[in-house]
């Protein structure tokens, strides 16, 4: 069963010949600056709503996935340990993997599954972070995921030196947490956050079917590989874990580590389910995504002797 789903979205295939109009940031430094502090903005009380018999029949079927995966020691959380050792050549394989390659292509009736050669994409502007909730969110839940969230994008900034955090000034990666009848009524939302959306990609996101955990979309600009938007979306009626997880993984195939590989463990990028939270290899990898060696746009010919240089260093031992 799938535990997330991503597509890139290129400003090429949006914004039809209008890519020459797409400015680009300079490149960021390894060591990035701070965010800066700005104030927080007024708390506002939004009185809970009562979750529909649809909902409810969603957060109990998760309860049963949870239950079903952690009693075959799925899930963990332990980021890998002796049981899951990796060489220098192991990392730079599953690096290339996921960084270098597509899960999913667009088509006319929507994304299709499909493993594609691509090219390095990452953020080259500071990543502003807003994060939503449905009105179906109790205050407590609002507040434990802010708190989460917040922690690991500290994390992510600081593995990969760019700047990351949650920040409400004209914010260019979205992450909505809902349930299911918020969920669909998205549409205007998306199509405001992602012009270009075809219906059958929109309805993606508004009917997604429980195979589909969460989802992220980010958009690219054309072929540079920067991207310039994002758009999360997890689902409310997960049980913790499960919640946890999905933030893990959207946020960080968001910053473009976007595909998944079978052979890359310890990994959340893996359909085996085995791991929910960042491990060490995932750590290592988004640290290698953001390294000033890589510049957006390179392709696996191009990047892979300073992919496989930078797997040595990292990790060395036998090859």
């Amino acid at each position: 069963m799938r535990l997330s789903a991503f597509l890139r979205l290129s400003l090429s295939a949006l914004c039809g010949l209008a890519v020459a109009g797409c400015v680009a940031s300079p490149q960021a430094p390894r060591t990035a600056p701070k965010a800066p502090a700005r104030p927080a903005p007024a708390a506002v009380v939004v009185p809970q709503t009562p979750s529909s018999a649809a909902s409810e029949a969603v957060r109990l079927h998760f309860a049963r996935v949870q239950a079903d995966l952690l009693s075959n020691g799925l899930l963990r959380t332990d980021g890998g340990g002796r049981d899951t050792p990796f060489t220098d050549r192991m990392l730079a394989e599953n690096f290339i993997r996921i960084a270098l390659y597509d899960e999913y292509v667009r088509g006319a009736g929507g994304p299709i599954q499909r493993q594609t050669a691509s090219r390095l994409r990452r953020w080259e502007t500071p990543v502003r972070v807003g994060l939503r909730f449905g009105a179906s969110v109790s205050p407590q839940s609002r507040a434990t995921d802010t708190a989460r969230v917040r922690s690991y994008l500290a994390r992510l900034s600081r593995l990969t030196g760019h700047p990351i955090a949650l920040n409400d000034s004209a914010p260019n990666f979205m992450i909505y947490i809902v349930n299911e009848d918020e969920r669909r009524a998205l549409g205007p939302v998306v199509n405001a956050a992602l012009p270009g959306l075809s219906q059958a990609e929109l309805a993606g996101i508004t009917n997604m079917p429980l195979s589909t955990y969460c989802l992220v979309y980010a958009m690219s600009e054309g072929s540079t590989g920067r991207y310039s938007r994002a758009f999360a979306v997890i689902r409310s009626e997960h049980p913790d874990l499960l919640r946890l997880s999905c933030m893990h993984e959207e946020i960080a195939q968001g910053l473009g580590l976007a595909n998944d590989s079978p052979r890359a463990r310890p990994s959340i990028f893996n359909d085996d389910e085995e791991f929910a939270l960042l491990t060490t290899q995932d750590e290592l990898m988004l640290r290698m995504l953001y390294n000033p060696a890589l510049r957006t746009g390179m392709t696996e010919a191009e990047a892979r002797p300073i992919i496989e240089s930078l797997a040595r260093a990292l990790v060395g031992g036998e090859s």
